[in-house]
């Protein structure tokens, strides 16, 4: 990673340590998904990502952020009823925090719950747009309900916010080939 490149990201790597407003309304994201479409492959892209992920997790609630904490140590533990009921606190205490949407979607795709997760998924776009997260999932779910048009609109729009998605990358390019092999 050339020098040059690091400094500025390391600047904006700081100013986490100053009181900012967090969540997908906070200002430091444009230029974070900027840097994120030009950052060559590798540790810089990784590094923008996980900055934006680390915005986009954290509320300007500190009940809202323990809810999220505990319901991500639920999901991780199997507990996904205990999980779905503090996400769906989540979502009626801040109905405006987009990674609170996020996270109960991803809880209910993993339930197998698709319906309720595309209705999240899509609350979670409202909020914001860019969110390559949402995105993804929303391919995965598409795919996993064999749509796949919807998946590759999917897919396509992860990877315009976010070009180093290899996962979303790979399945764009199955579900081209699959739709290719099938023409014959």
């Amino acid at each position: 990673m050339n020098i040059t490149m690091l400094v500025p990201i390391l600047a904006l790597a700081l100013t986490f340590s100053w009181p900012a407003a967090a969540d997908q309304a906070d200002p430091r994201l444009d230029e974070l998904f900027a840097r994120l479409k030009e950052a060559p492959e590798g540790h810089e892209a990784a590094m923008v990502s996980r900055l934006i992920w680390t915005i986009w997790t954290h509320s300007d609630s500190p009940t809202v952020d323990l809810l999220m904490e505990r319901s991500g140590r639920a999901m991780a533990a199997g507990k996904h009823q205990a999980a779905l009921g503090d996400l769906t606190v989540v979502v009626e205490l801040a109905p405006k925090f987009a990674e609170g949407w996020n996270r109960r979607a991803t809880l209910h795709y993993m339930m197998g719950n698709y319906q309720r997760s595309i209705e999240d998924v899509h609350q979670t776009l409202e909020l914001e747009p860019r969110h390559f997260g949402a995105l993804s999932g929303l391919g995965m779910i598409y795919r996993a309900l064999e749509l796949p048009r919807k998946a590759i609109n999917a897919f396509r729009r992860a990877l315009a916010a976010n070009p180093h998605l290899s996962q979303a990358r790979a399945s764009l390019k199955a579900l081209l080939v699959e739709i290719e092999k099938n023409k014959i």
